[in-house]
């Protein structure tokens, strides 16, 4: 699986007063297995960018492939793009309509021509993937908690088997453990299924623990797409575009500045922890000033 951006733009509805380039000659490539974050301050084009991945939007200008086939040729069948490329929006829990659990997941491989036998097997491994449990099945998705909508959510699309995932603020509005356990979820079924991840969020903490590689947008332009670590040390030109990094690195960099010797490239609170423990060793040792 690759998906591939050549230089696309995208202009809010062209040749009006109100036109607006939302995408500037954005070019990358992402492939199998990959987990991407994807961050950029509001209306720096994130979603915009996003919904050209499934076809949502056409690109004004530019190609974008899936799989070495461009998207935009006659021929190619968009409706078979979607069934691959799974996009779940910011609360996709209001995108539950059916009466119970089951039957709110079974409804996206049903719309695949899939015969029931596949279409049940698909609906229960989606929902096992996501932890929901088999007393949950029969119950109205309206009446669970909103972790457990999220999840719902998120099944539908993978019941659909896509080769991509990709999550619009998938956290928001949860308390910290329904944030924790979606995420958990989510990276647990990178680590199963190899399925590559796009993850869109205003958390650096969350890409920081996630995300192998960031992609950053800023008023239409990807102006980074560099492995996390990498992009978090210019935290100082994250700051010019209204961004930030994850708490570690400024703690880091405040103890560097400090005298503490420590390294500054931890964005973890874990990696944090072992540097800091390995710089006090070297001190009781006497192998550091």
């Amino acid at each position: 699986m690759q998906i591939i951006f050549d230089k696309v733009n995208y202009i809010y509805s062209p040749g009006t007063a109100f036109a607006r380039q939302a995408i500037k000659d954005v070019s990358f490539t992402i492939n199998k297995g990959e987990f991407i974050g994807l961050i950029g301050h509001t209306g720096s084009g994130k979603s915009t960018l996003i919904q050209h991945m499934n076809g949502l939007i056409k690109a004004t200008s530019g190609k974008i492939y899936f799989n070495g086939q461009d998207i935009y040729e006659k021929e190619y069948k968009l409706k078979q793009l979607r069934s691959k490329v799974g996009l779940v929006f910011q609360y996709p829990e209001h995108q539950l309509f059916e009466t119970t659990v089951f039957k709110d997941v079974y409804y996206g491989p049903s719309n695949l021509g899939l015969d029931k036998l596949e279409c049940d097997l698909r609906s229960y491994e989606a929902l096992k993937m996501v932890g929901i449990g088999e007393e949950l099945l029969d119950a109205s998705p309206f009446e669970l908690s909103g972790g457990q909508k999220r999840r719902v959510a998120i099944a539908g699309i993978l019941a659909m088997k896509p080769e991509v995932l990709i999550l619009d603020e998938p956290t928001a509005g949860l308390d910290p453990k329904g944030r924790d356990d979606i995420l958990d979820q989510i990276a647990k079924l990178h680590e199963e299924s190899n399925i590559t991840i796009i993850l869109v969020t205003h958390s650096m903490e969350d890409i920081a623990n996630y995300a192998d590689r960031l992609f950053v947008m800023n008023n239409g332009e990807l102006v980074y797409q560099k492995p996390t670590k990498e992009v978090f040390s210019h935290y100082k030109e994250l700051e010019e575009m209204q961004l930030a990094a994850p708490q570690v690195t400024y703690v880091m960099n405040a103890l560097r500045d400090s005298g503490f010797l420590v390294k500054t490239d931890a964005t973890t609170v874990e990696e944090a922890k072992d540097e800091i423990l390995r710089v006090l060793k070297l001190r009781r040792n006497g192998d550091l000033s």
